[in-house]
């Protein structure tokens, strides 16, 4: 983390569908808007570390002009000093991203995604879509689009997350 960039990680169960896509959606909003923010997504289990987002989320991603190559990997309690805020998409990932966190103050960095939804307010999760439908994906994608709009107009404005 340094001084003048924002540094934030986006974590889910597998990190193959919903943290890699928000990866990829800061990363493009954060770019669009000028931004100086550094960015990167891992899973709570080790399932998939190597491996590239689930393929139905990288065509979805595709479609809307996105580009989910991340390989995923596994948050570490490094990660807590590493990254100025940590966002979890759901309630259970939230109480992971808890139990690695290396103390109380680390723990303050942690965030809820859905927290920053704007178009979506009775939405209180990402939903994992990876046992879904195509349609799952496109949720998914929409909310996270809809939280990320919001992190990236807060940041580029100064405001606290």
């Amino acid at each position: 983390m340094s001084q003048n960039k924002t540094s934030l990680l986006f974590v889910c169960l597998g990190n193959i569908c919903r943290s890699p896509a928000a990866d990829g959606v800061v990363r493009k909003f954060a770019l669009d808007a000028n931004l100086d923010v550094e960015i990167d997504s891992a899973a709570i289990g080790s399932w998939h570390i190597g491996s590239l987002p689930d393929s139905r989320m990288r065509a979805c991603g595709r479609r809307h002009g996105y580009d989910f190559s991340h390989r995923a990997r596994q948050v570490s309690p490094l990660d807590f000093d590493r990254f100025d805020l940590i966002f979890g998409m759901d309630q259970q990932n939230l109480a992971d991203l808890r139990r690695v966190a290396p103390s109380q103050k680390h723990q303050e960095k942690i965030r809820l995604m859905a927290n920053f939804l704007t178009d979506h307010p009775a939405q209180n999760s990402i939903p994992d879509p990876y046992y879904g439908e195509d349609a799952d994906f496109e949720f998914a994608l929409e909310l996270i689009e809809d939280a990320a709009r919001n992190i990236v107009q807060r940041l580029a404005n100064g405001k606290p997350l």
